[in-house]
């Protein structure tokens, strides 16, 4: 299940092209639950993809710089040692 949640946002569509309406202060988040799918890949010259899909085939892409990746690495490591999820 792909939720997005758009906050301040206005578009204006004219001929198939869509233009920001009003200031710049949109904000976007996106959530996806029940990933069926994963996996992390090269992402250009200095980055890593991490691509998740589920069973409807929404997807989200998140690319990363490696000090990032392995802050996440370091966070799962902790929660491999010190959360219930883990048993």
């Amino acid at each position: 299940m792909l939720a997005l949640t758009l906050e301040e946002f206005m578009v204006e569509l004219n001929d198939g092209a869509i233009k920001n309406v009003g200031p710049n202060n949109k904000a976007a988040t996106a959530k996806l639950f029940d990933v069926e799918s994963a996996e992390a890949r090269e992402f250009g010259d200095k980055r890593v993809k991490f691509v998740f899909e589920d069973e409807d085939d929404n997807e989200i892409q998140i690319s990363l710089f490696p000090e990032d990746v392995r802050k996440l690495v370091d966070d799962v490591e902790a929660l491999e040692e010190e959360s219930p999820v883990f048993d």
